[in-house]
């Protein structure tokens, strides 16, 4: 097992290098020896893990699986090794945190300047996008996920729930009337978020609503940026929109038609969780669940 961790230390640390000859170098070890321990490594697996070319190593389907799955091992033991050596001072490492685009910025981006505050000797890296990402794929240590979760080996902390809301500007609603069904919609001018729902028809539970959309758009941002100019109703998340609704810049209509509400989750990893995850996880957790209605534990 020991020589099956080293092993998986030069692959790494190789594939990170961008070649054998520079993860030989930095291993201060024999090209040859390091060719041959990732040879033998594909030779236990049964499947070829990197290609060679002139731009160096590649991964294939396979080496990219077992390459995370090599990280997330290298750094359990890491830790393990540091919890028996009674190193807990402080956290430390790149922590990679995923979540949607308008989340991140109204909520992410402040905690995590906070937490960068509080643990001086951990660095994140924060990816915005409304795309579900792979944990494996992109050495994902955290995702914030809205929506509820298919089954998997990950681990989920609940910290609150959204609402999905139907809102205009007051201006547009005193110029052609608010909405008292969702039926209603068909007589008005609508602004479509397509990543959260098709062009043509909203769906309210087991009902489907016609609607025309005179603006199709991509992110939610440029949504709430036309209703607010007063193009015409929208909808999107209650997250998304609190702050405008707050300022009086848009109105949340048609309330009783709203769906049931979505859970926010903070997923993660099995196993024995790295000290700077942990700390996040615990500084996290309470402020979203603080920030985030519907909490439930």
């Amino acid at each position: 097992m020991v020589d099956r961790l080293d092993s998986m230390f030069i692959l790494v640390t190789a594939v990170d290098a961008g070649s054998f000859t520079a993860g030989a170098r930095e291993l201060g070890m024999p090209l040859a020896t390091v060719s041959r321990r990732v040879a033998e490594l594909e030779e236990r697996l049964g499947a070829q893990l990197v290609t060679r070319s002139t731009r160096g190593l590649a991964l294939t389907e396979a080496g990219a699986t077992y390459v995370a799955a090599c990280r997330r091992i290298l750094e359990q033991v890491a830790e393990a090794e540091r919890a028996a050596a009674g190193e807990f001072s402080m956290p430390r490492g790149l922590l990679t945190v995923t979540a949607p685009i308008v989340f991140g910025r109204i909520h992410m981006v402040p905690l995590i300047t906070a937490f960068l505050k509080a643990y001086p000797d951990v660095d994140v890296r924060l990816h915005q996008g409304d795309r579900m990402v792979s944990f494996q794929e992109e050495h994902v240590d955290l995702a914030v996920r809205i929506g509820h979760l298919p089954d998997s080996s990950l681990r989920a902390r609940r910290v609150g729930a959204v609402r999905e809301v139907v809102c205009a500007s007051p201006a547009y609603l005193a110029a052609r009337g608010e909405p008292e069904r969702a039926e209603d919609l068909a007589h008005h001018d609508c602004i479509t978020f397509e990543n959260l729902m098709v062009a043509d028809r909203w769906r309210f539970g087991e009902r489907q609503v016609r609607i025309g959309s005179r603006l199709i758009v991509n992110t939610a941002d440029a949504a709430i940026g036309a209703a607010e100019a007063g193009l015409g109703l929208t909808r999107v998340l209650s997250y998304q929109v609190a702050e405008a609704v707050a300022d009086g810049r848009l109105k949340i209509v048609l309330t009783g038609d709203e769906p049931e509400a979505w859970p926010v989750h903070l997923l993660y990893g099995g196993g024995i969780l790295p000290q700077k995850l942990r700390a996040f996880i615990d500084f996290a957790a309470p402020r979203l669940s603080a920030a985030l209605p519907g909490h439930t534990g």
